[in-house]
């Protein structure tokens, strides 16, 4: 956000517009924090075909941004951005499955990949490889590569997707990070199932390969672009690509194949 705006300036916006209903606070909000939406939408236009133009997804995460703006309660002393990072992508996501770009072909391939993976992975009890997915697909290990990457460029596939549920209103999805963050949260359920969902997931991320567990986390610890770690790699930025679809088809198949 806007260095320029102290947190002493941000609290008095908070205040003036859930306590006096200030319009002009409220839209000084949202430009404070436009450089959030910008962040995100530049992450997730990374993966997308090049026609998706990033200004359209900033235009979309604004709408995310506006209504986490509006449901935001200060007082449960979590900080927004947490709280607002998933309605962001949750806006920008409807959107473009609204707009229904990604070819039937594609989803069908999605959903071939990732049954192949849980059933390779249940058999062999570990990742399998590039040339076992190929086989189990009757694909070259090339081919088999190119499916990857036509996956990765027609969807909005992300392991952030793992770490949500649903808000108890059931009015959409609240990052576990909040649920952890809140120091007053008084559901011990709640707390217990999102420490299992971190563990799980740190779990099955050590599972994957060497290389793939690396791309995650220069990715989304680290936040380097694809560019970056296929730099650090050694590698092109496709195949860095193509190793970030298969550990998240990977580790999604874990999550749904294994109850919470």
């Amino acid at each position: 956000m806007d260095l320029d705006i102290k947190a002493v300036e941000l609290r008095d916006l908070w205040r003036r517009y859930k306590e006096d209903g200030d319009e002009r606070a409220r839209e000084r909000l949202v430009v404070a924090y436009a450089p959030l939406v910008k962040f995100i939408a530049g992450r997730m236009a990374a993966g997308l075909p090049s026609h998706v133009e990033e200004a359209d997804l900033v235009s979309y995460g604004l709408v995310g941004l506006i209504n986490a703006i509006e449901r935001f309660e200060p007082e449960r002393d979590i900080k927004f951005e947490t709280y607002a990072v998933q309605r962001i992508k949750g806006s920008i996501i409807d959107e473009l499955r609204s707009l229904d770009w990604v070819p039937r072909s594609v989803r069908s391939r999605a959903r071939d990949v990732g049954r192949a993976y849980a059933k390779l992975e249940a058999k062999l009890g570990r990742a399998p490889t590039d040339e076992e997915m190929a086989k189990e697909l009757e694909l070259g290990v090339e081919e088999f590569r190119d499916v990857l990457l036509e996956i990765a460029n027609s969807s909005v596939l992300a392991l952030d997707d793992l770490w949500t549920f649903a808000d108890p209103d059931g009015s959409g999805d609240i990052s576990v990070l909040d649920t952890i963050e809140d120091p007053k949260a008084v559901d011990p359920e709640a707390e217990a199932r999102a420490a299992e969902i971190k563990d799980r997931l740190a779990d099955a991320i050590e599972a994957l390969p060497e290389r793939e567990r690396l791309v995650i986390a220069l990715y989304y610890y680290e936040s380097l672009t694809l560019r970056e770690i296929g730099e650090v790699l050694g590698v092109t930025e496709s195949r860095v690509s193509q190793l970030h679809t298969k550990a998240v088809l990977g580790l999604r198949s874990r999550f749904q194949t294994a109850p919470l």
